[in-house]
């Protein structure tokens, strides 16, 4: 793996998106090529659960079954954590692992997300350690 990741120090903020609470780094620099992210919330357990913390990389290509990181449509300052399903003529379907989860939002509440609203790919989980290895869908 090449080690061209940058990680940002900076402060942090909250975005919330019902149940799905994540923490992003409150600065986008730009040349910056990855970013973390906390998980909060059910809608993707069993893969992520609240706690896990997670490394984007921005603008990564993504593939069908991918674990992204997006702006909820709407509402562009909140970002949610879901697996892209396919992509269509109109975006990327994004869907939760646990659509039973409470308060739990994807595409089958607002229909595709925009590739332009598609932040990164989950490269990887990197807390808590000995937690098993993040897998595309179908793997």
């Amino acid at each position: 793996m090449r080690a061209s990741f940058s990680f940002l120090d900076a402060d942090i903020q909250t975005a919330l998106s019902g149940s799905q609470l994540t923490l992003v780094d409150s600065q986008e620099r730009k040349g910056m090529s990855a970013m973390r992210v906390r998980v909060e919330g059910e809608s993707m357990s069993p893969a992520l659960r609240p706690g896990d913390w997670l490394v984007v990389r921005r603008r990564a290509r993504v593939r069908p079954g991918d674990v992204v990181v997006a702006r909820l449509p709407g509402d562009s300052a909140t970002m949610i954590v879901k697996r892209a399903a396919w992509a269509d003529g109109d975006g990327w379907w994004l869907e939760s692992d646990n659509q039973r989860a409470p308060g739990r939002r994807d595409s089958w509440d607002f229909g595709a997300v925009s590739a332009s609203l598609v932040v990164g790919r989950v490269l990887f989980r990197y807390w808590p350690p000995r937690r098993g290895a993040l897998r595309r869908a179908g793997h």
